[in-house]
C-alpha cells in the first residue's frame, strides 16, 4: 500500500511530462534502423567512384578519399534523421508501411531526433571544412549547400520533397557532387569519365529513392506529400524506375569504355540491378517493395565497386 497523498511512481518505460508520455528512450537498435543502413551505399559508391577516377587520372590522396567518406556517411545519416524528425512531426509516418521511424512511431522525442540531425550533419559539415580548406576553399559554399538540401528535403515549412524534386536533389548531391566532388578533392580537376560515373551513380541513387517513394505512394497522397511518384503515378513510376536502375548505368558503362576497357565489369553488377527492379515489374505493393529497396542499394554498390576496381586496374 502506498502512504495518503503520496503519487504512485510512473511506469518504468514511460516519462511523465505534463499531460504527455513520451518514451523513455528508444534503443540501439531503433537508433540504427532510423539512420537506416539500407541508404548507405547511396555514401559509400560515390566516394569509391570518385576515388578510383582520381586514381585513374594518377591523383589518388586516401586521406582526402577518407575524409570525403566522412562527409558522405554523415550527410546520408543526417538527412535521413532528419527526414524521420521532419515527417514525424507533421504526422506523415503515422500510416506508413515499410520499417518504422523514430518519431512517427513514438519511440524518441522529436526534438531528440532533430539532434541527432544537427548532430550528423555537423559531423559531416566538419569534415567538409577540413577537406575544402586542404583542397579549394569555396567547396565549403558547395557543403552548406548541402547541408541546407539535406534539411529542406522535408524540413521548413515548404519542404521541396513535398513538391516532387526529391529525387533531383538526390540526383545532383549524392551523383554528381559526390563523385565529382571525390576526384576533384584529391586530383584538383575533373575528367570526362567521372562525369559519366557520375551520372551512373545519380541515377542509381535516385532508384533507390523511388523505390521508397513507389511504397509509400498511397500514403503520401493521403497526406499531402506530393514526391515525383505521387505525380507520376504508379505506372510511371515504375517506367522510370526500370530506366535509372537499368537503362542508365547500363548507357554510362559503355560509355566508359574509352576510358578503360577494364570498365566493362560494371556490367556485372547488371544482374543485381535487373533482380532490384523485379518486384517493381511485377507490380508489387506495400511491403512486397521493401527487398527491392535494399536490393536497389546493392546493385549501386556493386557497380560502384566493380567500375572502381576496373579504373585501379588500369591506372597500375
Amino acid at each position: 500500500m502506498t502512504r495518503e497523498n503520496e503519487p504512485l511512481d510512473p511506469l518504468p518505460s514511460d516519462e511523465l511530462i505534463g499531460d504527455d508520455v513520451v518514451p523513455a528512450g528508444a534503443t540501439v537498435a531503433d537508433w540504427l534502423e532510423g539512420a537506416r543502413p539500407r541508404t548507405w551505399p547511396n555514401a559509400f559508391a560515390p566516394v569509391l567512384v570518385g576515388s578510383a577516377a582520381a586514381a585513374l587520372a594518377g591523383g589518388f590522396v586516401w586521406w582526402k578519399a577518407l575524409l570525403a567518406l566522412v562527409v558522405a556517411w554523415s550527410f546520408i545519416v543526417g538527412v535521413n534523421f532528419a527526414n524521420d524528425y521532419s515527417d514525424g512531426v507533421r504526422g506523415t509516418d503515422d500510416d506508413r508501411v515499410g520499417p518504422q521511424r523514430l518519431v512517427g512511431s513514438g519511440l524518441a522525442r522529436p526534438g531528440t531526433v532533430k539532434g541527432a540531425a544537427f548532430g550528423f550533419l555537423g559531423l559531416g559539415g566538419l569534415a567538409g571544412l577540413v577537406l575544402s580548406w586542404f583542397s579549394a576553399p569555396w567547396l565549403i559554399v558547395v557543403g552548406l549547400l548541402c547541408i541546407l538540401a539535406a534539411w529542406f528535403y522535408t524540413g521548413g515549412s515548404r519542404p521541396y520533397g513535398y513538391r516532387g524534386l526529391g529525387e533531383v536533389a538526390v540526383f545532383v548531391f549524392f551523383g554528381l557532387v559526390a563523385v565529382i566532388g571525390t576526384q576533384f578533392t584529391q586530383l584538383g580537376s575533373v575528367t570526362w569519365y567521372a562525369v559519366v560515373a557520375a551520372v551512373a551513380v545519380g541515377s542509381f541513387s535516385c532508384a533507390v529513392n523511388l523505390t521508397n517513394n513507389l511504397r509509400d505512394i498511397p500514403s503520401d497522397a493521403e497526406t499531402g506529400k506530393i514526391t515525383l511518384a505521387v505525380r507520376l503515378g504508379d505506372s510511371g513510376t515504375r517506367g522510370l524506375h526500370a530506366v535509372l536502375e537499368l537503362l542508365v548505368p547500363l548507357l554510362a558503362t559503355l560509355a566508359l569504355i574509352p576510358a578503360t576497357p577494364w570498365a566493362l565489369l560494371g556490367l556485372l553488377a547488371m544482374p543485381v540491378a535487373w533482380k532490384a527492379n523485379a518486384p517493381v515489374r511485377a507490380r508489387a505493393t506495400g511491403h512486397g517493395l521493401i527487398p527491392a529497396l535494399g536490393m536497389a542499394g546493392m546493385a549501386m554498390l556493386a557497380w560502384a565497386v566493380l567500375v572502381s576496381v576496373g579504373f585501379v586496374l588500369s591506372s597500375l
